[in-house]
């Protein structure tokens, strides 16, 4: 059986208060690995970009 099966059978014997919970605690994991690949996004896209950000020319822009 795989994962999921798994979790639905065991939140399906649960009140339905506790399933409410684990809906949002999955929804939460979502959420977070969602912001974990934006931020190796943002990372991804400073060290390639550093050069061209980095200049006098735009350091009027460092404190906006």
């Amino acid at each position: 059986m795989r994962t999921a099966e798994q979790v639905y059978e065991r939140v399906k014997a649960l009140p339905e208060p506790l399933a409410r919970e684990v809906l949002d605690f999955v929804g939460y994991l979502a959420m977070k690995a969602h912001g974990e690949e934006v931020e190796d996004l943002v990372f991804a896209q400073g060290s390639g970009l550093g050069e061209i950000w980095n200049n006098p020319e735009d350091d009027v822009w460092n404190d906006v």
